[in-house]
C-alpha cells in the first residue's frame, strides 16, 4: 500500500527515518516516498496493459515538479485543469500529446495557451466554451480536438463536496444537449469533437459506480455513432479511492477486470486520470507537539501545522490516521489534534486515541500525498511548508519552506 513503515520503533519513508529529516528541514513538512508514487502508477499500468490506454496525472491532487516529473518519466501524461499546471506539465518535459485539459471555466488566456502548445485533447464542459474554443481557433487558423465531458446524472457514494456526476452539480453536459452539440457539430468549424469524457468524483471505494457510467456512456456512444459521430476518445476520467481509515477500496486489478470487458468492445483510445490513486500514499504530514492542554473537559494536543497546510480534516470532515514518528507503548488517551489558526476548524482529529505525547514530539498525518499541499494556503500569514521526496535511503527537498519574503512579494504599502 506505501512505503512508510516503523524499524526500530521510529517511522521511516522507505530507508530513511522521519526524525533525521525533520532534523534536517525542521517542522512541518510533507514527505513523499517516490517507489509509492512510482508503484501505484506502475499497477494502473498493469492492470490495464491489454488495452494500453493514456494514463493522465491528475496534477490538482499533487502539483509538485518533482512529483510530475517522476510519472512523465514513467510514462504517464498529464490532466490539467489551468494554465498555471499546464506550464508546470511543460516545464518537466511532459509531451503535450498527452496532456488533456479539464476545467468548467477555462479562459481565453487558456484557451490560447493550450492551443498554441498542440495539447491533445480539450474537455469541453458547456456549448459556450465549446463555442469559444471554435472562436479562438478560428481566430488563430488552427483546429483542435475535444472531448464533450458528458454528465451520466450518477451518484457516487463520497462526499458531497467531490460528487460530479449528477445533474445539480456544474460539471459536464447533460445526455440532450450532447445530442445536439454532434448533430450541429458542422458548425464548430475548428473544433474536431471526437471524445467523450466522464469523471463522477472522486474517493470513491467501490467499482459499482463506474461500471454503471461507463455502460451508461457506451451506450451513448453507440447513439452518437448512429448519428454520424466519428468518436476516437472515451476519457473514463478518475475517481478510484484509497485506504484513509478502514476502507475496503478495489485495486487497480478489481477495477481492471470489472470494466476491461467493457471498454475493449468500444474499439476507442482509452484515457484515464487518476490522482489520489497515485499519490494519496505516496505522502505524509509531519507535525511537531508544541502543548499539551488538558481544560478539565479535554485534552488537546496542539501542533505546528495547522488547517492551512492540510485543510481535508476541515473541509471534508476527512479522516487521517496519526501516528507518532517514533513508536510510543504508553496508554493511549482520548485527544484532539489541533493546530494554532484562529478557527475552531483548525483540527487534524477529535476524539482519537492516541499514546501520550509530549511537547517536541513528532506526528505523521498518513495518506496525505493528494490534496494536501495542492490545497494549502497562507492564511494567518504562515507560510507554505517545505516538501521533501525520499528515494531508497536519500531525501531531498524538492520544494523549500516559504519565507516571510516570499509571502509580503509584489504587495505595496501606499501613501494618499
Amino acid at each position: 500500500m506505501h512505503d512508510f513503515h516503523f524499524k526500530n520503533g521510529e517511522l521511516c519513508c522507505e530507508s530513511v527515518t522521519v526524525s533525521s529529516i525533520s532534523a534536517r528541514v525542521g517542522t512541518p513538512f510533507y514527505l513523499y516516498s517516490y517507489k509509492t508514487l512510482s508503484d501505484h502508477f506502475l499497477k494502473i499500468q498493469r492492470a490495464f496493459a491489454k488495452l494500453d490506454p493514456l494514463i493522465c496525472f491528475a496534477m490538482k491532487s499533487n502539483g509538485n515538479l518533482s512529483v510530475i516529473k517522476s510519472l512523465v518519466d514513467l510514462g504517464a501524461g498529464i490532466d490539467i485543469v489551468s494554465i498555471g499546471e499546464l506550464r508546470k506539465a511543460l516545464l518537466v518535459g511532459a509531451d503535450p500529446q498527452k496532456i488533456v485539459f479539464a476545467s468548467v471555466g477555462k479562459t481565453q488566456e487558456e484557451i490560447v495557451f493550450a492551443i498554441k502548445t498542440d495539447i491533445l485533447l480539450f474537455n469541453i464542459e458547456s456549448e459556450p466554451e465549446l463555442e469559444e474554443i471554435n472562436r479562438i481557433a478560428r481566430k488563430m487558423n488552427r483546429h483542435v480536438q475535444a472531448a464533450i465531458r458528458i454528465n451520466p446524472d450518477v451518484v457516487a457514494p463520497t462526499h458531497e463536496y467531490i460528487k460530479t456526476g449528477s445533474l445539480n452539480k456544474k460539471f459536464g453536459i447533460d445526455l440532450a444537449t450532447t445530442r445536439q452539440i454532434f448533430k450541429n457539430r458542422k458548425k464548430y468549424s475548428h473544433v474536431k469533437i471526437n471524445g467523450i469524457h466522464i469523471h463522477i468524483g472522486s474517493q470513491i471505494t467501490s467499482g459499482t459506480p463506474f461500471v454503471g457510467a461507463i455502460k451508461k456512456v457506451v451506450v451513448f456512444i453507440d447513439e452518437l455513432r448512429a448519428l454520424g459521430a466519428d468518436i476516437e476518445y472515451l476519457d473514463i476520467g478518475g475517481g478510484m479511492g484509497i485506504i484513509y481509515k478502514n476502507e475496503i477500496p478495489q485495486t487497480a486489478q478489481d477495477y481492471a477486470a470489472r470494466v476491461l470487458p467493457i471498454l475493449e468492445k468500444t474499439g476507442l483510445k482509452i484515457i484515464m486520470e487518476p490522482g489520489r490513486f497515485i499519490a494519496g500514499n505516496a505522502g505524509i504530514f509531519v507535525t511537531k507537539v508544541v502543548y499539551v492542554k488538558d481544560n478539565g473537559s479535554k485534552i488537546f494536543v496542539i501542533v505546528d501545522g495547522g488547517m492551512n497546510d492540510l485543510v481535508r480534516p476541515m473541509l471534508y470532515d476527512a479522516y487521517h490516521e496519526i501516528v507518532p514518528v517514533k513508536q510510543n507503548k504508553s496508554i493511549k488517551q482520548k485527544v484532539d489534534v489541533v493546530g494554532p489558526i484562529c478557527e475552531s476548524g483548525d483540527f487534524f482529529a477529535h476524539d482519537r486515541l492516541l499514546p501520550r505525547v509530549h511537547k517536541g514530539d513528532l506526528l505523521s498525518v498518513m495518506s496525505a500525498g493528494a490534496y494536501g499541499y495542492a490545497m494549502a494556503s497562507n492564511y494567518n500569514v504562515r507560510g507554505r511548508v517545505a516538501e521533501v521526496m525520499v528515494k531508497n535511503n536519500k531525501f531531498k527537498i524538492i520544494k523549500e519552506r516559504e519565507t516571510f519574503k516570499d509571502l509580503i512579494r509584489g504587495e505595496r504599502i501606499i501613501t494618499w
